[in-house]
This record gives structure tokens, C-alpha cells and sequence, in this order.
């Protein structure tokens, strides 16, 4: 898949880090033109509060040899995600082939073992604005460039494929509305030779999670002793390789409207973890843990 994207333009919405930025290193490892877009820069951080920039995913990319710019933009504001196309039009000619949404910005509100009239309504309704209203705020902008060209990709990142409950309300309305997203975005994008679909990573090694357990990527198999499930875990990497498979994929119309997962989509196309490894979540969640993940 290397270079296979050659002359694509592609916009990670939310790549300042975890997936998102995976996503767009491996985009632009594979030849696209990639438009790295979020809240947190080195002047003005996100109410994140992480460290993680959007510059430094630019200068990760270009340190491989990459092309790829970076826009601050929230993505909940309809003028910023409107003048954000205008460049990306004015620049490119028109043309933008991937759309990424991996805006989420739900960590701090989400409040998790309690019953949803026991959680804060307004952190509720801001995690719907967060990490669903900013998705289809910024596909109604982008569509039109895809529609235009009769060809195009949207990929919605989201968390889990199937109808499972996530253990809160609002956090699993946030992730299921992502989906549904996506399948109603095929349905009318189909007639203009758009695609769009939903992609789900398994037990992701984002920066946040290798703090949270206090490990490094170079010493993360030490937390495996405080969890058992992190001996499956994946990197930002394996769904960042999930997504160029996608979109290299002349037939992914096929695909249109359907949820996926990384390790099913490993088996499928054949892309490793950094390591080489096919982790495969899936499996394991039904296997040792009873879990249906699709």
C-alpha cells in the first residue's frame, strides 16, 4: 500500500493525537496531501489539557518525508469548518478525496458508574456536541467537494461495530450516532460514487491510555500485569493502516454504509500492527471476555 494514494487529498479532522494522528501520518506515508485539523496548538490548548499539538503531527509527518498542513479549528463551530473547505478548495483545486472525522473531546465529561439522570446533563449534551454534531458539521462542508468530483471517501471513527451497550449513556449515544452517521451519509452519497462508512479500532495504545497505566510504547507490556486485555491492545498505527487499506480499495462502494473494525479489516487486507502482529481484539473480547464485538 505504500504510495498508493499518490496525488489524494485527505482531512483528519481531530488528528492532534491517539488515532487521529496515526490516521494521518499513515495517509500521508502513503503518498496523500493531508490536512491535520484540531483544537490544541502549541499557543492556545484544547480544554483537553494535553500535551499533543497539531504541529507536532505535521512535523511527524514531514520528518518521514510527508505532505501535510495544519488548520486549528473547532469543529462545532459552522464558520470555522466553512472558511477550513475554502482553503482546502482554494488550495487543491477543488479536490478532496478522504474525510476522517475522529473528533471526539468526550474523556473529561464522560462520568462512568452512574445512572444517566445521575450524570451531568450538560457534559452529556456537550459530549453529543463534541463527538457527533462536529462529525456531521464538518461531512456537510465536505460532501460537496466529493459530490462534485463523484468520488470521495468518510470515515467515521468510532468504538465498537455492533449493537452492544458501551456502559454509559451518553458516551455509547455519541458512538452508536457515529455510525448511524455513517450509514445514512452512504445512503444519499451512493448516487455520486461517494462512499462513507464507519471504522472502529480495538483496545487502543493512544497516548492517553500509556499514561493512564504509566507506561511508555517501548515499555507498555509492563501494564499487562494491571490488565490482562492489554496483551491485545493496538497502536494509533493499526487503524491509521486500516484506513489507507480503505482507501486504496477501488471497490470500496462495497463497503458504503457499513461498520467496521481494524481486525477484521487486518484479515482482509492483510496490514500489521508496527510490530507486525494482527491484533484482533475482536476475537479476544468473545472468547476471554463473553463480549460480542462483531
Amino acid at each position: 500500500m505504500m504510495k498508493s494514494l499518490n496525488g489524494q487529498v485527505a482531512l483528519v479532522a481531530g488528528a492532534t493525537r491517539g488515532a487521529g494522528r496515526a490516521i494521518a501520518i499513515e495517509l500521508a506515508t502513503a503518498g496523500a496531501i493531508v490536512y491535520v485539523t484540531g483544537r490544541s496548538t502549541r499557543s492556545v490548548p484544547s480544554p483537553m489539557q494535553r500535551p499533543e499539538t497539531i504541529e507536532e503531527t505535521v512535523e511527524l509527518i514531514t520528518a518521514r518525508g510527508g505532505k501535510a498542513s495544519a488548520a486549528r479549528v473547532d469543529h462545532t463551530v459552522a464558520g470555522e469548518v466553512a472558511s477550513l473547505m475554502e482553503r482546502i478548495r482554494t488550495e487543491q483545486a477543488g479536490r478532496l478525496d478522504i474525510l476522517v472525522n475522529d473528533l471526539w473531546g468526550g474523556d473529561p465529561l464522560a462520568e462512568w458508574g452512574v445512572n444517566f439522570w445521575e450524570h451531568d446533563l450538560d457534559a452529556g449534551l456537550l459530549m453529543q456536541r463534541n463527538a457527533v454534531h462536529s462529525h456531521l458539521i464538518t461531512s456537510w462542508y465536505a460532501a460537496p467537494l466529493m459530490v462534485a468530483r463523484r468520488s470521495g471517501l468518510i470515515v467515521e471513527v468510532t468504538d465498537g461495530i455492533t449493537d452492544r451497550y458501551r456502559g454509559s449513556l451518553f458516551y455509547d449515544l455519541a458512538k452508536a450516532s457515529v455510525i448511524r452517521l455513517a450509514v445514512a451519509q452512504a445512503e444519499e452519497l451512493k448516487p455520486f460514487g461517494v462512499a462513507a462508512l464507519a471504522l472502529s479500532p480495538g483496545f487502543l495504545r493512544s497516548e492517553a491510555m500509556l499514561d493512564h497505566f504509566g507506561v511508555t510504547e517501548q515499555t507498555w507490556r509492563e501494564a499487562i500485569a494491571k490488565d490482562a486485555n492489554f496483551a491485545v491492545s493496538e497502536t494509533p498505527h493499526y487503524i491509521g493502516r486500516a484506513v489507507v487499506a480503505l482507501a486504496s480499495d477501488h471497490d470500496i462502494l462495497l463497503k458504503s454504509g457499513r461498520a467496521v473494525a481494524t481486525w477484521n479489516l487486518a484479515k482482509e487486507y492483510g496490514f500489521t500492527d508496527l510490530d507486525g502482529t494482527q491484533p484482533d481484539w475482536g476475537s479476544h473480547a468473545r472468547d476471554e471476555l463473553g463480549l460480542d464485538m462483531g
